[in-house]
């Protein structure tokens, strides 16, 4: 069994990028069991109402593989809503709060309302899983970012800035004493996976995952000639933190392997808007099967990374 916990499979008003359906079938191609879908589609999940309208995309014969996000928002009833739709849905795996704009409408920004997302999971009980996406927005440095040259892309979404947003979750997760399971997606450098540790060490039950692009490329890739098409966010790093993020993915400091699966037409990478994603579904199981052993990694803690890892931070979901 091997769960894919992080793919975006657009379907609604972007059908023509992908779909719930096409998604599925690639997981299958990969040898994936199950694959978790993230809310910041078009338009986005955030409401009981949406989770099922979008459930009846899933083709028949294949609702046990499909689970789903809902997205948070900085309205508390809004989040109180989305804790009473994970505990009666079993399809709701967890709640996604994306900590600085990436794809899509949903963003809490400000540190005072991602503050107020812990603080009102925590009165409402919540004790699922919380996924962010850490990307600090006054550390983002926009006026760096050029399409002519794809490699600014990396400068302009600096390590800080998921660095920075990592610690404010750790620190807003600790002050609201939150119960559930904290989960600091696609990680892209090793200061953040330390900080996670740290975070362990205290107590703290917070989990990370890493993406098959984030091993498998530098920034180098930004700067060919197809540049464009390695645009994502968080954006590929530099040699050092290539490096250091996979000493630690070799030595088992991360929880487990998501593609953050994120298509995207041609026409929308190579021109305006260049949208930062890619379809690294496609990757895994070349990665899993070929990758990690070359990194040393054992069939033990490939099935704690694909399967076991998952599981136990999602509990009874998925």
């Amino acid at each position: 069994m091997r769960i894919d916990p992080h793919v975006h499979c657009r379907d609604g008003k972007e059908s023509y990028k992908g779909t719930i359906a096409h998604a599925l079938k690639v997981a299958t191609e990969q040898g994936l069991d199950k694959i978790y879908d993230m809310p910041n589609t078009n338009p986005p999940i955030i409401y009981k109402n949406d989770v099922l309208e979008r459930l009846k995309l899933v083709p028949k014969g294949q609702e046990e593989r499909y689970f789903l996000y809902m997205g948070a928002t900085s309205d508390s009833d809004q989040l109180r809503g989305a804790v009473e739709c994970h505990d009666e849905l079993n399809e709701v795996v967890g709640i996604k709060m994306f900590a600085g704009r990436s794809v899509g409408s949903l963003a809490v920004i400000a540190e005072e309302e991602q503050k107020k997302v812990y603080e009102t999971l925590v009165a409402a009980g919540y004790t699922g899983v919380l996924a962010v996406h850490c990307e600090k927005e006054n550390c983002l440095k926009p006026e760096l970012w050029g399409p002519v040259k794809p490699i600014t892309h990396s400068y302009a979404r600096p390590k800080e800035a998921e660095i920075e947003s990592v610690k404010d979750q750790i620190k807003f997760a600790k002050e609201a004493k939150f119960k559930g399971s904290l989960h600091i997606c696609h990680v892209s450098c090793p200061e953040s996976v330390e900080l996670i540790d740290d975070a362990r060490r205290d107590g703290l039950y917070i989990r990370c995952g890493v993406t098959p692009h984030h091993i498998l490329w530098s920034h180098l890739r930004l700067a060919e000639p197809d540049g464009l098409m390695y645009k994502m966010n968080p954006p590929l790093r530099g040699l050092v933190e290539f490096a250091g993020l996979r000493e630690k993915l070799m030595l088992g400091a991360i929880d487990w392997v998501e593609t953050d699966h994120a298509p995207h037409s041609r026409d929308e990478k190579l021109n305006s808007p260049y949208l930062s994603g890619y379809p690294s579904l496609h990757l895994y199981k070349d990665f899993v099967e070929r990758v990690l052993p070359q990194l040393f990694i054992g069939k033990e803690r490939i099935a704690d990374m694909t399967e076991h890892n998952i599981r136990n931070s999602f509990k009874r979901k998925g």
